[in-house]
């Protein structure tokens, strides 16, 4: 079995329930969904999804930085919105983070956790 190593960085919001940040296991990374918390206030950064967004992919960037890859690396992603009137907005953010085109899933939910509007995980390769 492959060694599984949890990834911790105080620069992305810590987990707010039993998971860690993401995970290690044969050459692979595997994130947790990361939300728009700001993880020096703790607070949702922005009310509209590009705000939004633009914090989610500051925070798997940096989960991503801790665990020894990047999002060029990134293999697929899945995307939550809470509302699919936001999809044209939230690809424009996700575009210019996620350059090489990962395979990707992105539905609408109900709700997400403190109600924001986007939720994102990663698969990628270790560099």
């Amino acid at each position: 079995m492959a060694d599984i190593t949890k990834i911790y960085t105080s620069k992305a919001p810590d987990a707010i329930g039993p998971y860690s940040q993401a995970v290690t296991a044969g050459g692979m990374v595997f994130t947790s969904g990361q939300i728009p918390v700001d993880p020096e206030t703790g607070e949702i950064d922005g009310k509209d999804i590009k705000t939004q967004a633009c914090r989610v992919m500051k925070n798997l960037a940096a989960v991503l930085k801790e665990a020894g890859t990047s999002p060029e690396k990134a293999v697929k992603t899945t995307c939550f919105l809470r509302d699919m009137d936001d999809f044209a907005d939230f690809n424009q953010v996700y575009a210019e983070f996620f350059t090489e085109k990962p395979a990707r899933s992105c539905v609408a939910v109900k709700t997400l956790p403190k109600d924001v509007l986007c939720e994102v995980e990663v698969i990628a390769l270790k560099d």
